[in-house]
């Protein structure tokens, strides 16, 4: 009675035993044994849904597909045995093993379990060569010849398999990445508007259709490296749903608030800015992305490139309204500050605070000595000097708005103060 090899895993070899008995006895074994296909086929049908079968879950693929498949990889196993020359196996480029490995990739069938089916498959065929051998009263140090070839054909079967289910997950991730690509990208062009596209996408993305949401910005740099960096891990530990995608220059987050306060969640990105970022207001649903994504990147051009921190355009809409006119927003500086902008420095300087920190303390002059170190009337005389450079008073509402607006417009990229 002859034993049968262990089941564990051997090192790949490229022939058998420089034996002619024993190689024309492997050809010949698996020769006799191809008519008997079909019915290995069902014995490895057998194994599948009674052997471990958590081990081997195949509920993606029909039955018929998973007997077929079973059929054609016991059948390369024999040929390739039978056709063996001189003892040599050759399992290199296989169609059988790669197209398996392709389809059920495709169906998302784990690696693990086509390969734990693939070892059942040549323990099948191994018991069935020691069957004909018995049949033909074959020597038992003869077919050791045999095993050795067989489970070298396994192995390199599994290589194969394994080489092409890999390449279809590598396909599959990048077509899944370019649709996740796409779908932002129609998103952000306003396509969230049709109800139906909405619905689809959000499915997708795994995002909810409705609902607050914010959408994030942050600058890109030339080696690809976004100012934001972790912020999708610390958010799914909040349970936040979100999705980012890097575009040209900038890194884009839709993030679903749901029932998350919009508070928390800044303030859990807050500390990983590492450029510009910028997020717009809460808007509702997937609908109003397009726009948030334009209020977004508003929000970020009120900041300084190369400065550091998350800006929300609910705490920027004067800056933003500025920042969305450039040419009226340096016009209305050199129309409210220009005679003090073309003073000397120090002076320009002095008489610029003295107004900033007077429009901060309610016009209060007292205050404004006291936050200056200096006496009211200091501060009253700085003001006058002021009014007469510009030539119009400084209270009023009008006057405290064009003022206000005029020294955030100095604190601007693209504006002028000199």
């Amino acid at each position: 009675m002859v034993a049968e090899p262990a089941e564990g895993p051997l090192s790949p070899l490229s022939a058998v035993p420089d034996d002619a008995d024993g190689a024309a006895t492997t050809r010949a074994l698996a020769t006799a044994r191809i008519g008997d296909v079909s019915a290995l086929a069902e014995r490895l049908m057998a194994a599948i849904f009674t052997d471990n079968p958590e081990w081997t879950d195949y509920s993606p693929v029909p039955y018929e597909e998973l007997w077929d498949g079973c059929q054609r990889y016991l059948g390369r196993v024999l040929r390739i045995l039978s056709e063996a020359s001189g003892g040599a196996v050759d399992t290199g480029s296989d169609d059988v093993a790669t197209a398996i490995g392709r389809r059920r990739a495709e169906q998302g069938v784990p690696l693990e379990v086509m390969l734990r089916t693939f070892r059942l498959g040549g323990r099948i065929v191994w018991e069935s060569l020691v069957e004909q051998a018995r049949a033909e009263r074959v020597e038992p140090d003869v077919l050791l010849g045999a095993a050795t070839s067989m489970w070298t054909v396994i192995d390199g079967l599994s290589s194969e398999l394994s080489t092409a289910y890999r390449n279809a997950e590598l396909e599959r991730w990048r077509r899944d990445d370019q649709r996740r690509h796409a779908l932002v990208e129609d998103l952000l062009a306003g396509r969230g508007r049709d109800t139906a596209f909405a619905q689809r996408t959000a499915q997708e993305l795994d995002l909810p259709p409705g609902g607050p949401y914010l959408v994030v910005v942050a600058d890109v740099g030339p080696d690809g490296g976004a100012a934001l960096h972790g912020q999708q891990h610390v958010l799914a530990s909040l349970h936040v749903r979100s999705v980012w995608q890097v575009r040209a220059d900038t890194l884009v987050g839709l993030v679903a608030l749901e029932r998350h306060p919009e508070a928390l969640v800044l303030d859990a990105m807050r500390p990983l800015a590492r450029g510009r970022v910028a997020c717009s207001p809460v808007v509702r649903g997937l609908a109003e992305v397009g726009f948030a994504h334009q209020l977004a990147m508003t929000a970020m051009g009120t900041s300084p490139r190369g400065s550091t921190g998350l800006v929300s355009l609910a705490d920027r809409y004067p800056q933003a309204l500025l920042v969305q006119s450039p040419d009226l927003a340096q016009r209305l500086l050199e129309s409210c500050l220009g005679p003090v902008l073309a003073l000397p420095l120090r002076e320009r300087e002095v008489l610029l605070e003295t107004l900033a920190a007077w429009l901060d303390e309610n016009c209060s002059t007292a205050h404004t000595g006291t936050r200056l170190h200096c006496h009211r009337n200091t501060v009253l005389n700085r003001l006058q000097r002021i009014s007469t450079l510009i030539d119009r008073p400084l209270h009023g509402r009008d006057s405290y708005v064009a003022l206000s607006l005029a020294l955030t417009a100095m604190e601007l990229p693209g504006t002028s103060g000199t």
